[in-house]
């Protein structure tokens, strides 16, 4: 008893996530790159779709194949009864569940009985139809499950507690690798707009999944008045989704898309403006930090707190307001001195407040101080 009390096991942590792409999982793959190099126990369980699993696993990364849809559904309950025996064979002293359907699946199948941490990126009950009502008492029900929650930011927060969701809450904004999203110039702006076959008018560029909650709808509402003043600009689409077939078939002038890109970096660079559309997130998204540490300005909606965060890193309009976001773009495509401005404004904010190595730290700070109390509590 001596010797174990003198060395220690190191916490042993169990990362349940999907989606297995895009902000979510370059989270959780920052998270458990950062834990597995300090010596903590990692493993991640997660769909073997996408490319957050073979990324854990060439950092040296434990993963366990969890399949799993990014809906609820009727496999909700097999994907439960799959989660059960990878919780009981790694035998962790921390859970932390990764948005919405980890949350779902992970809650039902640990029901508290390990230390668990759920972060939702964005609440369940966010989407439009005719679950948000149920998502709501879902979250509240659900709520006793869970530990600490780990929000991305204040309002998203406020959103929990306003709907009934109790607990204990701690807010830690995500970040980004200023290296790799170095800030450019209009040198570098230039070489990537050759490398990626653009024309060198003035590009904005969006880049997330085609989907109801990114609203790339609202952008292309927004794109014709951007063309009356700017006749020549470019708008670029990086990412798919389940929107793609009908954001194609309904695109205005002059849109192109990207596709699912992993050189996210170079498309960035290519921009003079980078378009933030969402109808909701949990608070900074990544494609924003991602974009003004590149030094680009960011045009979005003020959601989830949007309109104190942007600052004097772009504009932020009212939700749904087009023609605003119209002229907020066409203002920066038409002004190349204010986008150098706001975007080096941008990349400073990033390298004081919003680095990934900021934020992978304080969640695992976040982590063992849970860890820490639950075992005090135990004794």
């Amino acid at each position: 008893r001596s010797r174990m009390n003198d060395h220690p096991r190191p916490p042993r942590i169990l990362h349940v996530a999907q989606p297995t792409i895009a902000g979510v999982a370059v989270f959780v793959r920052n998270v458990a790159r950062h834990q597995h190099r300090i010596g903590w126990e990692v493993t991640v369980a997660c769909p073997s779709d996408g490319w957050l699993s073979s990324e854990l696993r060439a950092e040296g990364v434990d993963v366990a194949t969890w399949e799993a849809t990014r809906n609820p559904g009727p496999s909700l309950l097999a994907e439960v009864r799959h989660l059960t025996p990878i919780i009981r064979e790694v035998a962790p002293d921390l859970v932390y569940l990764h948005s919405a359907k980890a949350g779902l699946a992970g809650r039902l199948a640990v029901r508290r009985r390990i230390p668990t941490l759920f972060e939702p990126n964005a609440w369940s009950f966010h989407p439009s139809g005719p679950f948000r009502p149920l998502a709501r008492i879902w979250e509240r029900v659900a709520s006793r499950w869970v530990d600490l929650f780990v929000m991305v930011s204040e309002t998203e927060a406020a959103q929990g507690r306003e709907v009934g969701v109790r607990g204990h809450y701690v807010t830690i904004p995500h970040g980004v690798d200023p290296e790799a999203f170095p800030f450019s110039d209009a040198t570098a702006r230039a070489q990537a707009r050759h490398d990626l076959g653009l024309p060198d008018t003035p590009i904005a560029v969006c880049v997330g999944r085609l989907c109801e909650q990114k609203g790339q709808d609202l952008l292309f509402d927004a794109w014709p008045r951007v063309l009356d003043r700017v006749p020549d600009a470019q708008l670029v689409l990086v990412g798919d989704g389940p929107d793609g077939p009908a954001l194609r078939a309904a695109a205005p002038p002059q849109v192109f898309f990207a596709g699912d890109r992993a050189d996210v970096h170079r498309w960035l660079t290519a921009a003079d403006v980078a378009a933030v559309s969402s109808r909701w997130e949990a608070g900074i998204s990544f494609a924003t930090i991602e974009a003004w540490s590149t030094g680009r300005p960011v045009v979005t909606f003020d959601m989830s707190g949007m309109g104190t965060h942007i600052r004097d890193c772009g504009a932020a309009v009212p939700l749904g307001d087009t023609t605003r976001f119209a002229e907020e773009l066409a203002v920066r495509l038409d002004d190349p001195v204010r986008c150098e401005q706001e975007g080096l404004a941008g990349r400073r904010r990033v390298e004081r407040e919003l680095s990934e190595q900021r934020s992978v730290e304080a969640v695992t700070a976040a982590a063992q101080r849970l860890l820490e109390e639950r075992r005090s509590g135990a004794r």
